[in-house]
């Protein structure tokens, strides 16, 4: 007696058909892709775009501030305010202008010539001009301007002096003293007077405050 016809497959126990398979998988073969959204995707990928930043915040169209935030715009002065006026190349050294550094120096340079060019008995000239013209107006000109006077003055007077003791030798030495000193400390004077000093001068008296 013969045996009927079997289904495929059904005496086979080697040979099944294939599982069905559901309507959301992939093949194998395919590569799996990264989804749309802002989350990270199954296998490790990032979204489109790359991730948001850590804080969740969108970056703003213009970017992100430098550091140390932007520059101040146009018009505005700096942090801190604009430099002072000595900063842009006034004349410093506790001259309010220039006029009146001008008039310090000839009171001490003034000084010094005046002793050369008088024989050491005019060199007080300079500094009385400098202190009428300008020290009522400026008390650091009248404060260099007095310096030089009550030095130049006591020694235009041991000048003076000198002279007339010309007709004896110990005369010119007081003479020559006179020119000497007055020349020197002037220079020194008006060279630290340039830096914006005011020098005191030594072997000098307070005739004139």
């Amino acid at each position: 007696m013969t045996e009927p016809p079997r289904p495929p497959g059904a005496g086979d126990p080697g040979n099944y058909p294939p599982e069905p398979t559901s309507p959301g998988s992939f093949p194998s073969s395919e590569p799996p892709t990264a989804p749309l959204s802002g989350a990270p995707g199954s296998g490790g990928y990032p979204p489109p775009g790359g991730y948001p930043p850590p804080t969740g915040d969108q970056p703003p169209s213009g970017g992100y501030p430098p550091a140390g935030g932007y520059p101040p715009p146009g018009g505005y002065p700096p942090p801190g305010g604009y430099p002072t006026g000595g900063a842009y190349g006034g004349p410093g050294g506790g001259f309010a202008n220039n006029e009146d550094k001008t008039w310090a120096l000839v009171a001490h340079f003034g000084g010094a010539v005046g002793m050369i060019v008088s024989g050491g008995v005019l060199g007080w000239i300079a500094p009385l001009v400098a202190m009428l013209a300008r020290g009522s107006q400026s008390p650091t000109v009248r404060a260099h301007a007095v310096a030089a006077l009550n030095f130049q003055l006591i020694w235009s007077i041991v000048g003076l002096v000198g002279w007339v003791l010309s007709c004896i030798l110990i005369g010119f030495i007081g003479v020559g003293a006179a020119v000497i000193l007055g020349l020197v400390f002037g220079i020194i004077a008006g060279i630290k007077a340039n830096e914006g000093q005011l020098y005191r001068y030594p072997l000098s008296a307070n005739f004139i405050k």
